[in-house]
């Protein structure tokens, strides 16, 4: 297995994606052979630094970087040497099995669209983020952020991309499928919510247990709560902000620390001919360590071939 890592990605500059190689590297089998993407001289003095084996790594050298403020539609095409564009290349020639990074997001999108493409069936990919629940599990959420505007048809599908996830990858035997909404009541909702409803009522291919509030969100109701990207990113973004709060009132309470997004590292495109792993730039080593690991265990659960199996 070839994993793909971005070095240039991170919002801290290639020593700490390296040094989260280094770590992930001592954690993974022979088998696994991580590809660093990037400055060729930083990552070496990184990988000096950190007393990594610069010959337990491929390193394959990039230039002109994407960076956070790059149109991501217009960075891919105008920097076909950037670690990104490399990323998506290596992953299409299938010279990678799976590529992570914590760089451009809208970058990472654009390429798992246009480079790699939707599986055969999907209509739009999405991206998920996890929810912890107070019973000590976790739920999964999507989309937040790929898909600001969706169509009942859309949020249909995102139930079975959530459920295929959550089956194949958390090994939740019989997730159940929520649609978020503003009551619990089939009629609740607008136009929008109302038609998925009614489809997701009639489909056979998950288990759909109706309507869930926002309050449902950390309880045991729901394995996979389906949004459009313009509420779930709300949602994400003020899960974020409500730890960060607690954290600096100095509020240590087990539940709550476990929101930190440190502890999940990223999470797959869902629906395109690839794995692709986004991960946030601000991430510290450890939390890119652990993308990588994750990043091992979707290659592993096959969730791509799984997913276009569901479609066929």
């Amino acid at each position: 297995m070839r994993i793909g890592v971005d070095i240039m990605g991170s919002d801290h500059g290639p020593g700490v994606p390296t040094r989260a190689a280094v770590m992930a590297a001592k954690e993974l089998p022979e088998s696994v052979r991580l590809v660093l993407i990037g400055d060729p001289n930083a990552i070496g003095d990184a990988l000096m630094k950190e007393g990594g084996d610069p010959a337990a790594f491929d390193i394959i050298p990039s230039e002109n970087d994407i960076t956070m403020h790059d149109n991501p539609t217009k960075a891919l095409p105008s920097k076909p040497r950037s670690s990104i564009s490399i990323g998506f290349h290596m992953l299409k020639e299938g010279k990678l099995d799976a590529f992570a990074s914590t760089g451009n997001t809208g970058a990472m999108l654009v390429g798992s669209v246009l480079s790699i493409k939707p599986i055969p069936g999907v209509i739009r990919p999405a991206i998920c983020s996890i929810v912890p629940k107070e019973n000590g599990d976790y739920g999964i959420i999507l989309d937040v952020g790929a898909n600001a505007d969706c169509k009942p048809d859309v949020l249909l599908q995102f139930g079975l991309l959530g459920a295929m996830l959550a089956k194949h990858v958390y090994h939740i035997e019989d997730p159940r499928v929520g649609l978020l909404n503003i009551g619990e009541e089939e009629k609740k909702g607008n136009a929008v919510t109302q038609a998925t409803y009614g489809m997701m009522k009639e489909q056979q291919q998950y288990r759909f247990i109706g309507n869930v509030e926002g309050r449902d969100l950390f309880n045991d109701k729901a394995d996979v709560v389906v949004c459009d990207g313009f509420t779930g990113n709300i949602v994400l973004k003020a899960v974020e902000a409500f730890h960060d709060l607690l954290e600096q009132r100095g509020v240590h309470e087990p539940f709550f620390d476990r929101f930190n997004y440190e502890n999940y590292g990223g999470l797959p495109v869902l629906g395109v001919n690839g794995n692709v792993i986004i991960g946030h730039g601000i991430s510290n080593d450890i939390t890119i360590k652990n993308m990588i690991l994750f990043t091992r265990e979707v290659v592993e659960s096959k969730l791509s071939d799984r997913i276009r199996e569901a479609l066929t």
